[in-house]
């Protein structure tokens, strides 16, 4: 009942990590017997690590948190909490469980869940903090499992849940989760939920690589990739078709000694993410052993994971009219396996991947053509192991770049000589076209330099230039 961690460092020093690692909000654990167990309410938090044999970690709390120490655990929950209100970092309270433990919630399968007792616990917790306006959002209960889960439980409770939170905390997100640990909201499409309120309900998925990780090892990554993803879409493609916010509330790719299985999983992840804008989780702490501040999350250089992770910690489509109407939606060649974007220099330089801030304005036109916004230019093949260019003439085959593979993440072009070839990256970074790999679909095959996704944007992007270099201050956008 007291989040990890507290131990080993100060809570100020915590939550100035998380944010120097870039993230914008919390997602804080807790379970039922906090606020229902009425023989919890005075416990403090060093009677329960007495209680538990933990006398390590009270030696440990008492030299990094000592005001926390002699806290009733509730208050010591609010205590973190407030802190990282403080730092003006979002929280969302998190129900996955009834009594504490390491486990997810059976909900009506656990067997310490009880309807009216768990509608108390989700009210009295919404009014702690319904004052606490970085408490962005509540989810309902977390990853059901267990052989009494159903669709009539899930709305039965889901609506008795979602209206308790909703009457004590008006201002606070409702987040509803699926069934089979967090897989499958396919139902949802067929019967809606009847709520006495708008605009709050946000649906959380979850999608971590262990599930296929075998596959993810030696089976055919464009084709494993492009099922996940039309799993994930065909769930997900009616709440984000209705205007609600679909959020991938927990992702964790296991990265310690280089897992090349999870490494796979967050490429596939990040083109999706990336191209649908979601909102999303990382379901790790920092801690050293498993956490962000494992060295394999930083590796070297600008592929490492932690780089890649930090292109969607801002958004690609900024939903305040102002900037949309500052600059319009258009098109960047985001690179997931590496986190960076197609760019140019000049006419005279090739194509190279670099920050994604200081992409280009692209268009992917009907035509099937990649245009420089702005330009008369368009991204040409020239040949095998070539770099790609630009080019004015954009209606022969080698300027036609169809999404191809399962994953819709090959950019494919014809040469001359009627070849394919698709987008790839050299050892520089510079972008070249080589042959499709992987594309007959063999396993122990690896074709994730040449994935890339285009991803529409609202986000500035660097003032458009002739491919000389010089800034143009006209511009004709052809239409073909």
């Amino acid at each position: 009942m007291v989040p990890d961690g507290l131990s080993r460092r100060s809570l100020d020093m915590i939550s100035k990590e998380i944010i120097s690692l870039g993230f914008n909000c919390v997602q804080l654990t807790w379970p039922q017997f906090m606020v229902n167990d009425e023989s919890l309410a005075s416990v403090t938090v060093r009677q329960s690590f007495k209680n538990l044999g933990l006398l390590e970690s009270i030696v440990g709390i008492q030299v990094n948190n000592p005001s926390l120490l002699d806290l009733p655990l509730v208050s010591a929950y609010q205590a973190v909490v407030d802190n990282l209100a403080e730092k003006n970092l979002m929280v969302i309270l998190d129900n996955r469980i009834s009594k504490p433990g390491w486990h997810h919630s059976n909900f009506n399968g656990d067997k310490y869940f009880d309807t009216d007792l768990w509608i108390r616990g989700l009210t009295r917790t919404a009014t702690i903090f319904n004052h606490t306006i970085n408490v962005v959002g509540m989810s309902l209960s977390n990853e059901f499992e267990g052989n009494k889960q159903n669709v009539n439980n899930w709305y039965r409770y889901m609506q008795k849940g979602a209206e308790a939170v909703h009457a004590a905390s008006p201002n606070v997100l409702v987040i509803l989760y699926e069934l089979n640990y967090d897989e499958d909201f396919a139902f949802f499409a067929k019967q809606p939920m009847n709520l006495p309120f708008t605009r709050k309900l946000v649906f959380g998925v979850h999608w971590s690589g262990f599930s296929d990780e075998k596959a993810w090892e030696t089976g055919d990554l464009n084709q494993l990739c492009g099922n996940v993803v039309d799993k994930l879409m065909m769930e997900g493609q009616f709440v984000l078709g209705e205007g609600w916010p679909l959020f991938l509330s927990d992702f964790r790719p296991d990265l310690r000694g280089g897992n090349v299985n999870d490494i796979r999983f967050l490429n596939c992840l990040l083109g999706v993410a990336a191209e649908k804008d979601l909102d999303w989780a990382l379901g790790t702490g920092i801690d050293e052993a498993y956490g962000l501040l494992n060295s394999e999350w930083f590796g070297t250089g600008n592929a490492s994971p932690m780089k890649r992770v930090s292109l969607l910690q801002s958004p690609f489509l900024d939903a305040g009219p102002d900037d949309l109407l500052n600059v319009r939606p258009h098109e960047m060649i985001f690179h997931p396996s590496t986190g960076l974007c197609v760019l140019r220099k000049s006419v005279i330089e090739p194509l190279k991947l670099g920050s994604c801030v200081e992409s280009e304005s692209w268009a992917y036109t009907p035509q099937k053509t990649l245009v420089v916004k702005g330009t008369y230019f368009c991204l040409q093949a020239d040949g095998v192991g070539k770099p790609a260019k630009l080019g004015i003439i954009c209606n022969d085959p080698g300027s036609k770049w169809d999404l191809i593979s399962d994953t819709k993440m090959h950019l494919s072009s014809k040469l001359a000589d009627g070849s394919s070839v698709c987008l790839d990256v050299d050892s520089s970074n510079s972008i070249i076209t080589n042959p499709c790999k992987c594309s007959s679909g063999a396993p122990n095959c690896d074709p994730t330099s040449q994935w890339f996704k285009i991803v529409t944007t609202t986000t500035s992007s660097t003032t458009a230039k002739h491919p000389n270099g010089n800034q143009e201050e006209y511009y004709y956008e052809p239409t073909n």
